[in-house]
């Protein structure tokens, strides 16, 4: 065998590391889902960044208060291009966090799971394309 199969290695990692990734990220958030607390909490303020290729992203920094007393203002880990109807500042919204750590949180309506599964269906489709020609590779030797 050539050293032409190394190649092929570098989708194989890029697409293990993107199953790995979005496979963590839909497990957290499955298991926020199951033991999260629901709290009404308040948007604050967007923090707005930008990417390398200059598109604008907002991301709301939201205030609530946990069942124990604690005020928790964090910004949501999702960034979007626009702000959504319902997500202006000063507007009332649905957080679900983790009682033992509340920077986990997720805000009900703006972050989306559909950004993980991306990442799983990527992840698999190159792994397993990747791992087949290697498997053809190697019976065809």
């Amino acid at each position: 065998m050539n050293r032409e199969w190394l190649f092929s290695l570098i989708p194989l990692v890029i697409g293990v590391s993107f199953l790995c990734a979005g496979v963590y990220g839909l497990r957290r958030a499955a298991a926020l889902r199951r033991t999260g607390i629901t709290a009404v909490g308040r948007v604050v303020r967007h923090d707005t960044r930008r990417d390398d290729d200059g598109a604008k992203y907002h991301h709301p920094v939201v205030a609530w208060t946990t069942r124990a007393g604690r005020e928790c203002t964090y910004p949501s880990t999702f960034g979007r291009g626009t702000i959504l109807h319902g997500f202006g500042v000063g507007n009332s919204v649905t957080v679900l966090y983790d009682e033992n750590n509340p920077r986990r949180f997720e805000i009900r309506g703006w972050d989306s799971k559909s950004f993980y599964v991306v990442f799983t269906v990527v992840g698999t489709v190159l792994t397993s394309g990747t791992l087949t020609v290697l498997l053809i590779l190697l019976i065809t030797l």
